[in-house]
């Protein structure tokens, strides 16, 4: 007779409790073994940055507490030879019956998940993924031939015309630990490696006294946003000067924040403001959920063109003549052109991992379409130094500036700074 269910949760970009189907999913019964693999194998040339990596280790803390309060310890591994190994080793060693996690659309990550979902099987293991990330899966969307979009304003007009479900997982009042924990080689998280000594004492101490990584702190920051900044959205967010953005990015990035919370919040703040006669609330919520929808499509493009992050989407730049001139790349990235608006923008991306979606959008035009830089070195750069990278919105948001993209700009078209600073449309960053 078989025994009670043992189940892992895999943990990635998912550390949250509230609204998490895989966690959910396991808390129904059996005991559960939460685990987050630490892998930099994995990553290869996407390696995350500093300020990603700072923010990661602070989550991880809050999610492990959180996790304790409910019975159960978050165990975390540092692989060395690849996830699906230490994935394996870890089931094994508590005769797990199931794995659960949450589905990413990045190319890593389908890539890794792939082996997964071919080698647990053979191994007797069942195995089931869940959506944590999106409000449409990639593969519910496409056009009347079956076809993927491949414009953003088709894909968002058709996610528009979906019934969407937003009804979201409990979270979980009590976890049974899985027996067998001793056997389980795990780590600390200092032992994660994810800070140098040198990153304590210096820059990262710096990213401690603006940012609160966890969940919680992200479901605060919704609050407050929907409750004092989203009203004024549309006429104060794409301000360069002080606090106008959500600030969200960074949560959503790491699943602190689920997506179908903040659709939910939001639209239950555009029916009492509807029915408060406040007529302006209505461009702020269209503008912030088609900020949502980028974030959306990012997926999507990254889900059906998985080689977005090696090459441009269109052929049309296959044989540009880029400059490959590490000088040039050199003095952008330290904020040293001679532009005052590009240098002051790269500057402040250097010394705090982040800067507004204005900003992001003119120093990135600048490096293909007036230094010529590879727009592949760009996006990499973006990834190494942002403290919300997200390797799908970094992508959509260079192949777009590049003219990659059907709907992007054209690579000859030099934008005045002033004309995108008011834009409407963001596509790089939060």
């Amino acid at each position: 007779m078989a025994g009670p269910e043992k189940t892992v949760v895999w943990f990635r970009r998912d550390l949250r409790i509230q609204d998490n189907p895989a966690l959910a999913a396991a808390a129904k019964g059996g005991s559960v073994l939460p685990i987050f693999i630490w892998c930099p194998s994995d990553y290869g040339q996407y390696y995350p940055g500093r300020c990603s990596r700072w923010w990661l280790k602070q989550s991880l803390v809050h999610l492990g507490k959180s996790l304790e309060l409910l019975g159960c310890p978050l165990v975390l591994i540092r692989a060395e030879d690849s996830t699906l190994a230490a994935l394996l080793e870890c089931v094994r060693s508590i005769s797990a019956t199931r794995v659960v996690y949450n589905r990413l659309y990045d190319p890593i990550s389908l890539v890794l998940d792939n082996k997964i979902k071919n080698e647990l099987p053979a191994h007797g293991i069942s195995i089931q993924s869940f959506n944590g990330d999106l409000l449409y899966e990639p593969w519910d969307v496409y056009d009347e031939n079956g076809q993927a979009f491949t414009t953003f304003n088709k894909y968002w007009e058709k996610c528009m015309s979906l019934p969407i479900e937003i009804s979201q997982y409990l979270a979980p009042t009590r976890l049974v630990a899985a027996p067998g924990l001793a056997n389980v080689r795990c780590c600390s998280i200092d032992d994660l490696g994810l800070e140098s000594s040198k990153d304590v004492e210096s820059s990262n101490a710096l990213l401690s006294r603006a940012w609160s990584p966890g969940w919680r702190n992200a479901e605060n920051m919704l609050e407050e946003f929907v409750s004092y900044g989203l009203l004024e959205y549309s006429e104060h967010g794409m301000k360069v000067g002080g606090s106008t953005t959500s600030l969200l990015s960074p949560y959503l990035h790491f699943g602190e924040l689920s997506v179908r919370m903040i659709y939910q919040l939001v639209k239950m703040r555009q029916v009492k403001w509807q029915n408060e006669g406040k007529s302006e609330a209505e461009e702020s919520v269209r503008l912030f959920l088609r900020s949502i929808g980028f974030r959306e499509y990012s997926r999507y493009l990254c889900f059906n063109y998985p080689f977005t992050h090696e090459r441009s989407f269109l052929g049309n730049l296959k044989h540009y003549p880029w400059l490959l001139d590490e000088g040039r790349f050199k003095s952008w990235r330290q904020g040293m052109t001679g532009y005052p608006l590009v240098d002051a923008g790269m500057r402040e991306l250097w010394a705090t991992g982040w800067t507004h979606n204005r900003i992001r959008v003119i120093v990135s035009s600048f490096a293909v379409k007036f230094l010529q830089i590879p727009w592949i070195w760009g996006m990499k750069y973006f990834w190494d130094v942002l403290l919300d990278a997200d390797l799908e919105s970094d992508i959509l948001g260079w192949q777009y500036i590049s003219g990659s993209l059907p709907d992007g700009h054209e690579l000859s078209r030099l934008d005045n700074p002033e004309s995108l600073m008011n834009s409407k449309r963001s596509v790089i960053g939060s």
